[in-house]
């Protein structure tokens, strides 16, 4: 009998409760990269974008940014554990734990922490708990996320359904190891390009960002190789044109962070994502629709030995060609608004 040589990704019963899976392959993230994200999404926050106003506040270098960080990290675990996937489900417990800089070396390890099989018994539900590390093996990143997968035979004999508890949000006590003790009386505001900081902000109040961004082939395609994401539904058509909408899916990721650029009006000084607390894709996105976004602050959280930030909980939700002038979340049957194709739950640091 031949061996194959080839990858075919794992289908719902090859994966097993407690396995540890490494992936494949550790990525060097460069100056470059963040030249090519900035391209790609046009993202404005200084402390991102300037070695000199981060240096000016306490880094030591203008450090990664974060969602950069998390798609990296996010796209080696895709040929071991989604390549198979009908769809990512959603987001949990996700913390960035050490600023990350250009020549970082970042690798991934995934637990399996909970598989379901689905009511069709055609797929399961894959839990994998996944925690990015870099070249010195200190953790710069955790999180779990939940991927509907195909089986390889239908009859196959399912296993024991397990659902991991996940917290509601992360404790704002662990937010702070992220974000290196700062020196806010540096921090430029104006060069910032927002003078809100975290005392201006209201639990409940709710951001409209305005701008919209239109999404093309040609880019999603560049920002999900970048991320070495191997999916198949985000670049085959020859293949997704058999399928159920006939056309390629935007990554995910894609989204995300489409979302958190355009954010930065009206979120300007909300630096960094300190941890993602849940979120889900509601929605397809396609080539060729204009995403928009909103923001509601859920919690402002005092970080605990820290006077120089504060912690926002903010409420991020992205739409697809409708402006979010009306806030659209809900249509009258209770469901989600059919432009709406994100929701998600982050913790944001910015200056008090």
């Amino acid at each position: 009998m031949a061996v194959t040589k080839t990858n075919p990704g794992n289908f719902f019963e090859d994966f097993a409760m407690g396995q540890i899976i490494r992936h494949a392959t550790p990525r060097t993230v460069t100056r470059g990269d963040a030249a090519l994200y900035m391209g790609l999404y046009g993202p404005r926050f200084a402390v991102h974008s300037s070695n000199a106003f981060a240096s000016a506040i306490g880094y030591p270098d203008n450090p990664l940014d974060d969602m950069l960080v998390f798609h990296t990290v996010f796209g080696k675990t895709v040929p071991d554990v989604s390549l198979n996937a009908i769809a990512n489900l959603g987001y949990a417990a996700g913390r960035f734990l050490k600023p990350v800089y250009s020549g970082a070396t970042l690798s991934t390890v995934s637990e399996v922490i909970g598989l379901k099989e689905n009511s069709n018994g055609k797929t399961g539900t894959v839990y994998v708990r996944s925690t990015g590390s870099d070249e010195s093996g200190d953790k710069v990143l955790e999180y779990t996320r939940w991927v509907m997968v195909r089986k390889r035979d239908p009859a196959s004999t399912p296993p024991e359904a397990v659902v991991p508890e996940l917290p509601d949000r992360v404790d704002p006590d662990q937010l702070a190891a992220a974000v290196p003790n700062l020196d806010v009386s540096k921090y430029d505001f104006d060069l910032a390009g927002s003078p809100h900081r975290w005392g201006d902000y209201e639990v409940g109040e709710k951001i409209d960002h305005v701008d919209g961004m239109t999404i093309e082939e040609a880019e999603h395609q560049i920002a999900t190789r970048l991320y070495q994401n191997t999916a198949k539904v985000h670049f085959n058509q020859h293949t997704e044109a058999q399928g159920r909408f006939g056309r390629r899916l935007i990554y995910g990721g894609v989204v995300i962070s489409l979302a958190r650029a355009l954010s930065f009006n009206g979120l300007g000084n909300a630096f960094h994502v300190a941890a993602i607390n849940g979120g889900r894709h509601v929605a397809p996105l396609f080539a060729g629709d204009t995403v928009y976004a909103w923001s509601q602050v859920l919690e402002r959280a005092e970080i605990p030995g820290r006077s120089d930030i504060g912690a926002l909980r903010i409420r991020q939700v992205a739409t697809k060609n409708q402006d979010c002038s009306q806030f659209p979340l809900h249509a009258a049957d209770g469901k989600y608004h059919e432009s709406v194709i994100l929701d998600l739950d982050l913790w944001v640091a910015i200056p008090r």
